[in-house]
């Protein structure tokens, strides 16, 4: 016991005890993760759509990720990345890019509903990642739009605005509005973690609580703005500024209007 007790007062204890406690929660992320990646890869494609989607990526993907979706200097690899990202990227216009830029942008989408499920098939085929949500996790009828506002001010407002109206970011970047975005995408974004957004596993949102936020993005879109123009939903600051400004115009035009006249 007194050579255990004189052992436990190394000044290495603490750093043993510390790589032990580094190395525990690791593995216990890394199990997680791959849980949450194995019940995301349940939806299952047709060798048929896997192959066809095969002949769409060399066509039109290949150049920029390589002709296995390896990746190369001009493209991330997307072996893993799961069919909700290829629906999300395809089905929003941002893939292809139409040119190389801070980030893709939304634009009308050049594949349509059956050959974006063939791409997302033949990249779900090369590694596990999120699949494509399904109708239950996208009903809005049944989600809690005070609940989603919640979750959406804590993880989301701080670059897509408090009422979802998108906002600027760093080096060109920027959030997007959300306003007439499908529930489906919507959902992707947040399974994937497109362009600079982090990624919402279930581990961090769960899908009932990811269909919380849709539901909260829905009912304010919905609402829409009865107060007037929205002015960038930026709040008093530029609800101030459009005051002061246009009420010094007017002082101002008054003022020239005054002093020109005959006497």
């Amino acid at each position: 016991m007194k050579a255990l007790s004189q052992r436990r007062r190394h000044p290495l204890a603490a750093v043993a005890l510390l790589l032990m406690g580094l190395l525990i929660t690791g593995g216990l992320y890394a199990a997680a993760s791959s849980v949450n990646e194995a019940q995301a890869a349940t939806t299952t494609y047709s060798a048929s759509d896997v192959n066809e989607g095969n002949k769409l990526f060399v066509a039109n993907c290949a150049t920029c990720h390589g002709m296995r979706a390896e990746g190369s200097p001009s493209g991330p690899s997307l072996v893993g990345v799961g069919a909700a990202a290829v629906d999300f990227q395809v089905g929003t216009g941002r893939m292809p890019m139409q040119m190389q830029g801070p980030q893709a942008q939304a634009k009308p989408a050049q594949f349509n509903d059956e050959e974006t499920k063939q791409l997302a098939a033949f990249v779900a085929s090369l590694g596990a990642g999120p699949a494509v949500p399904d109708g239950e996790v996208l009903d809005t009828s049944k989600g809690n739009a005070a609940t989603g506002g919640e979750i959406f001010r804590v993880n989301c407002a701080m670059c897509h605005n408090a009422a979802a109206a998108g906002g600027a970011l760093t080096r060109g970047k920027f959030a997007p509005s959300l306003a007439g975005v499908s529930e489906q995408h919507i959902y992707e974004a947040m399974a994937t973690g497109p362009q600079n957004m982090p990624v919402f596993n279930d581990s961090n949102i769960t899908p009932d609580e990811k269909r919380d936020v849709i539901t909260f993005l829905k009912e304010i879109e919905a609402q829409g703005s009865p107060g007037g123009a929205q002015l960038g939903s930026l709040g008093p600051v530029s609800e101030g500024l459009l005051i002061w400004t246009a009420g010094l115009g007017i002082v101002i035009a008054f003022t020239i209007w005054l002093t020109s006249r005959p006497s």
